[in-house]
């Protein structure tokens, strides 16, 4: 082991009796190359997919390559968050300031596109150069009578985690400008869904189903007037809850609304959402129907799942994702399937996610947090994967070993959320793992 893996010994953890808890919650290792991602990267995913806002970028135009027109989140109206904006910031703006750019480029934006709100992103070099970025943005939303809020993403303020809560600061400042709604009895707010090919609307056809009204989903299909309005609900359902319990936490202090954490992925963790949601709410009704709806979704999808788990029964698993919440659900929908799962591993992980998965996996399943690619690829040909799972920075680690490559990002165009989600990823990962191309790979 390299004097490199020394210092990250107590963030790699292979499971046996007694095993330690893994480290986790910490910076990244200077020179690691770590999977995470940075500041930007963490509040452009949380806002970008409110679709009828304007989002600009200011700072240097590569930051804008780095946009959500590449994601897979879906609108059902406005497409305007598709159009990614940026200041362009060059040699003379670092020299002589980018203030005067940025006041200007959202004068002409909010003229042409009349947006409902606007998001300035900070990057890097804005905090580098020190442009004043939350007093131009008062002042043009004094002079636009719109909202145009600051978000200070520079990247070296940390990672991909504290861009999260970047964002959740500006949704805080949209929450509870609208105060004449009155919210139906059933009403509650979907935290942390981004509406990847479509999985909200999914999600709310099973709400409906069960007599559930959802006021807005932060930030999937999003639309600032909902946003406005979201403190009437009465519950907060948080389905990724490594970048939305930040505003989870402060709804409840401020708004006395309280929250569930769940997850949309794989059979059990979908029927157990329903169920949180018709149980907080104490209607009998509410708990009959959603029964009704597990039982005859289960009926349909269980029968569809027999061919692809008689292949898969025995084969291995890697994942390494995002948020320690996606892996906690791939582990049990892989079991479904007949797969082990012999690598799991986080990039935003926390004490509690890693103690459910410890308790999860199998004895040898090797635990990381916050990995690089010599690390991932090294724990992958020692344990012998027949598929990966991850995002776009970890497909190409797939690719160079000659493994099947599920994508679970943000990336994907492929809907993995609720029942039919289940049968999208089963189909998925068998076209990958039995594909007849490896066998000339290796």
């Amino acid at each position: 082991m390299s004097d490199f893996l020394k210092d990250r010994t107590s963030q790699i953890v292979t499971l046996e009796n007694n095993a330690p808890d893994i480290a986790c919650e910490k910076k990244s290792l200077a020179g690691s190359v770590s999977q995470r991602a940075c500041v930007f990267c963490g509040s452009r995913v949380v806002l970008y997919p409110i679709a009828d806002a304007l989002h600009l970028i200011h700072g240097p135009i590569g930051c804008a390559a780095y946009t959500w027109d590449i994601r897979g989140a879906l609108s059902s109206g406005p497409q305007l968050h598709r159009l990614s904006f940026s200041t362009d910031l060059r040699e003379k703006d670092v020299v002589f300031g980018g203030e005067k750019k940025l006041y200007h480029s959202l004068i002409e934006l909010i003229d042409t596109y009349q947006p409902k709100a606007a998001f300035v992103f900070a990057t890097c070099i804005v905090g580098v150069i020190g442009d004043d970025v939350e007093r131009i943005c008062k002042k043009v939303s004094r002079e636009k009578g719109i909202d145009v809020l600051s978000v200070m993403s520079e990247g070296f303020r940390g990672t991909k985690k504290d861009g999260y809560a970047a964002a959740c600061g500006a949704l805080s400042a949209l929450i509870g400008t609208d105060d004449s709604y009155h919210a139906p009895k059933f009403s509650i707010n979907i935290l942390g869904d981004f509406n990847l090919a479509g999985e909200l609307w999914i999600l709310k056809d099973y709400y409906k189903r069960i007599g559930v009204n959802i006021i807005t989903c932060l930030t999937g299909d999003g639309r600032v007037d909902e946003i406005r309005r979201a403190h009437k609900a009465s519950l907060n359902v948080v389905q990724c809850s490594g970048s939305m319990m930040p505003l989870a936490r402060e709804m409840k202090e401020k708004y006395g609304i309280p929250f569930k954490k769940v997850s949309y992925f794989g059979i059990e963790d979908m029927s157990d959402a329903l169920y949180e949601v018709a149980g907080f709410f104490e209607d009998e009704n509410m708990m009959d129907a959603s029964r009704a709806l597990v039982a005859g979704e289960l009926n349909m999808l269980i029968p569809a799942l027999v061919p692809f788990r008689k292949d898969l029964t025995g084969k291995k698993a890697a994942i390494y994702v995002g948020g320690a919440f996606k892996a906690i659900s791939l582990v049990k929908a892989l079991r479904l399937l007949g797969m082990e799962t012999v690598v799991v591993g986080s990039q935003t992980g926390n004490s509690d996610d890693y103690r459910l998965l410890q308790k999860l996996c199998d004895p040898g399943t090797i635990l990381v947090d916050d990995s690089n690619p010599n690390e991932l690829s090294s724990f992958v040909k020692q344990k012998g994967a027949d598929l990966f799972i991850g995002g776009v920075k970890e497909r190409p680690i797939a690719h160079k070993l000659g493994l099947g490559f599920c994508d679970h990002n943000h990336e994907r165009k492929e809907a993995l959320a609720g029942y039919e989600g289940m049968l999208n990823f089963a189909r998925e990962v068998h076209a990958s793992v039995m594909s007849p191309v490896w066998k000339y790979v290796k």
